[in-house]
């Protein structure tokens, strides 16, 4: 309790409402452009290589450093500071938070919602590649040239299994991102903001590259590319938005227990749901089960450092944000 007590002093020494309100109003734009930066540049370096011969190592890469971005987001990021929130000092001292450990659950039934969302999701798409199949199949008068035509259908049962993929790793990005928007946004200790604001703006370069990675892989439309990269990007701002407005209409700040608590489960929720997709859908998938990996041992040599690299860059800034 003392410790608590030493906290809310040191709090209280640095709260400044108004310089607080500028440099979240500063932020918003920052972390919006770096959002966008990141999350272009993966998707744009994709489209460079297109045509390339060096075209699918190249994706292959960029999406290891994504997988290596996202886990590391997950395990370093999200899942520690969900810890933290619910073991605060303000939450930590009540009933049922005290008695149990609730991020480590939550992360769990993260895990199983996204086990069940990617299940779900890729029973319906191969069920309605299958029926595509057996209609074309009964147009066909002479089966010549088949061996081509499965082949073609394989790969398009891949692509939309990546864009399943790529979609149900937005969707947990997007809650980890406006968490923190509106952590930020309720704060008002301008000792915490200022150094944050850095922070948050390479922490969303390096998980835009990580969703982008993916994203680029999967073969959207330009159109859906472009709304993903505006979503990604204005998530953690509009977050921040709207940390501002419920501090000026309810008085909680990132400090006030009912507010630590949300933003632990939260927290937990998409922490499950991105260790899932990094360890399940992008890891699995590519050192298991890649032609082009499985058949260069130097190629796979290369994949696990570009992997390791994505992991120790997300991980560093564990020291600031």
């Amino acid at each position: 309790m003392a410790a608590c007590v030493t906290d809310i002093a040191r709090a209280a020494a640095c709260r400044d409402s108004a310089a607080a309100a500028h440099l979240k109003t500063i932020s918003v734009f920052t972390i919006f452009v770096t959002s966008m930066v990141g999350m272009s540049t993966p998707v744009l370096l994709a489209r460079w290589f297109h045509g390339k011969s060096v075209y699918d190592t190249a994706l292959l890469l960029i999406k290891c450093f994504a997988a290596g971005v996202i886990l590391a987001t997950s395990l370093v990021h999200v899942l520690p500071d969900a810890f933290e929130a619910l073991s605060d000092c303000h939450v930590a001292s009540m009933h049922p938070w005290k008695d149990f450990p609730f991020a480590g659950v939550v992360a769990l039934v993260g895990v199983l919602m996204a086990l069940l969302v990617d299940t779900v999701a890729s029973s319906h798409v191969e069920h309605a590649h299958y029926e595509r199949v057996e209609m074309d199949e009964k147009e066909l008068v002479i089966g010549i040239g088949g061996g081509g035509g499965e082949e073609e259908r394989m790969e398009e049962l891949v692509k939309l299994k990546q864009k399943v993929v790529s979609q149900v790793l937005e969707i947990g990005i997007i809650f980890h991102s406006v968490i923190i928007g509106v952590t930020l946004g309720m704060s008002q200790n301008v000792c915490t903001i200022r150094p944050l604001v850095a922070a948050l703006a390479f922490h969303q370069i390096f998980e835009g590259m990580g969703l982008g990675g993916c994203v680029a892989q999967a073969g959207f439309s330009f159109s859906k590319v472009a709304y993903m990269c505006f979503m990604f990007s204005v998530t953690t701002p509009m977050g921040i938005i709207l940390g501002m407005m419920l501090f000026s209409v309810t008085g909680y700040d990132d400090s006030n227990p009912n507010a630590l608590i949300m933003e632990g489960l939260l927290g937990s929720v998409s922490s499950g749901i991105l260790i899932y997709m990094a360890l399940v859908d992008l890891i699995a998938v590519d050192f298991f089960h890649n032609k082009l990996m499985n058949s260069n041992i130097w190629l796979k040599k290369v994949s696990f450092i570009v992997l390791a690299l994505g992991s120790a860059a997300m991980s560093v800034l564990a020291l600031w944000a």
